[in-house]
């Protein structure tokens, strides 16, 4: 059973950051003013993200073996930008909890001192694609490059929201494998905007494992709320069906 685990630090420092010379060749119109825009909307996010925490619900699959786990945890951000999960309750196959789960926990719990870099032009590169629709509403979608491969980088796609330049999405595949045990690992990270704050909704993983073949996984997050509150926010349309 897993508790306290240390899942990641996020990079929380807010270092001055620049646009210039951050794009290639791509749409001109406005997307410098896109771009330092999401900038000082990620600045305000990482304080306001302090002090936080949040139910989830991860369920991993091996379909080759046709076996599947499910992981319920809090997930804490506390005050200084450090993320830890409190395993609440494991249920369905020892396979899927041992060679899937806890290797994909363990090697967060390697990498806790080695923050990922930020959406930033000192570590990526920005191609603006545009404005695209996303369930009605306009997004701005940039294309990302990271500049090298480091831990928590990303080749993908960037979504933001247009009234507020938060991410709604964040999908790709990593460029630097998290673990010897693992061979690529494509994700899509969708996030929800309330009350200025991009809140993660729900996280979906394709694993390409050295071991299992395909491993399956996707992780739901509920109940958002700050350590100063005692109301709870609104749920996502993704909340845990059952809390233990």
């Amino acid at each position: 059973m897993y508790t306290r685990i240390l899942f990641l630090t996020v990079a929380l420092a807010a270092a001055g950051w620049s646009a210039d010379g951050a794009f290639d060749d791509g749409p001109e119109t406005g997307n410098e003013s896109v771009l330092s825009r999401f900038l000082e909307a990620s600045k305000a996010q990482q304080q306001q993200m302090r002090g936080v925490s949040m139910n989830v619900s991860m369920v991993a699959e091996l379909p080759k073996l046709k076996k599947k786990g499910k992981l319920q945890a809090l997930r804490s951000i506390s005050r200084i930008g450090r993320i830890t999960y409190d395993a609440l309750r494991f249920e369905g196959d020892n396979t899927v909890k041992k060679e899937v789960i806890a290797r994909f926990l363990a090697t967060e719990v390697e990498s806790t001192d080695k923050t990922a870099p930020p959406i930033t032009p000192e570590f990526y590169r920005f191609k603006y694609k545009g404005i695209s629709d996303r369930a009605g509403a306009q997004v701005h979608v940039f294309q990302l490059t990271p500049k090298k491969k480091m831990a928590g980088t990303f080749k993908g796609e960037l979504w933001l929201d247009q009234e507020t330049y938060l991410p709604v999405r964040e999908a790709g595949r990593l460029a630097k494998n998290p673990s010897v045990f693992i061979k690529r690992f494509d994700f899509v990270r969708e996030y929800q905007v309330r009350d200025g704050m991009a809140v993660p909704v729900h996280t979906t993983g394709t694993v390409e494992t050295r071991l299992w073949g395909k491993a399956e996984m996707a992780i739901d997050y509920s109940n958002f709320t700050r350590a100063a509150e005692t109301a709870v926010l609104p749920s996502t349309d993704h909340a845990l069906a059952n809390r233990p």
